[in-house]
């Protein structure tokens, strides 16, 4: 997908998360683009239930993606596209991935590892820190934090549906 711009990279993050969420999935997706050409390395939404691995999050299947599509695991002429803030496990393989840039659409106040919680990226032993852009598409990004049903599944989430949620 040469020359898409920002927002269609993050309308391709948002896409995996909807479809992660019709799985069962927390809807959350991610693309790594490689900078110079504007090319899609890899996207995925989440599979931790599909897989039963709890690090099956969709940053963590991009970038071990794109590390093999490329051959390398250092990205640092790559940029993340990802539905939602990143959590600290993601986060720090961003850092350990050297990833050039991150964009993400909503924050996540409770699960976030990026501007909220541990904020890996600000601490002494981080071992890179990519420019960061949070609120990307964030309009559309909080819509895909509920399952079909409109329940959401992330903790941090405060829209509940069914009946008896606190």
């Amino acid at each position: 997908m040469s020359g898409a711009s920002k927002p269609s990279f993050m309308a391709l993050a948002l896409a995996e998360a909807e479809r992660a969420g019709e799985r069962g999935e927390v809807p959350v997706g991610a693309v790594v683009v490689e900078s110079g050409t504007g090319s899609v390395l890899a996207s995925a939404g989440n599979r931790v239930e599909e897989l039963r691995d709890p690090t099956a999050h969709a940053e963590m299947l991009v970038l071990r993606a794109a590390a093999e599509r490329q051959g390398a695991p250092r990205l640092t002429d790559c940029d993340l596209y990802v539905s939602l803030e990143p959590c600290a496990m993601c986060a720090a393989a961003i850092s350990f991935a050297r990833v050039r840039r991150l964009y993400f659409g909503a924050s996540d106040p409770k699960g976030g590892g990026v501007e909220h919680g541990p904020r890996i990226f600000t601490q002494p032993t981080c071992h890179h820190r990519p420019e960061v852009y949070g609120g990307i598409d964030d309009a559309r990004s909080p819509l895909i934090n509920l399952s079909p049903i409109g329940y959401c599944h992330r903790p941090s989430c405060t829209a509940r549906a069914r009946p008896g949620d606190p």
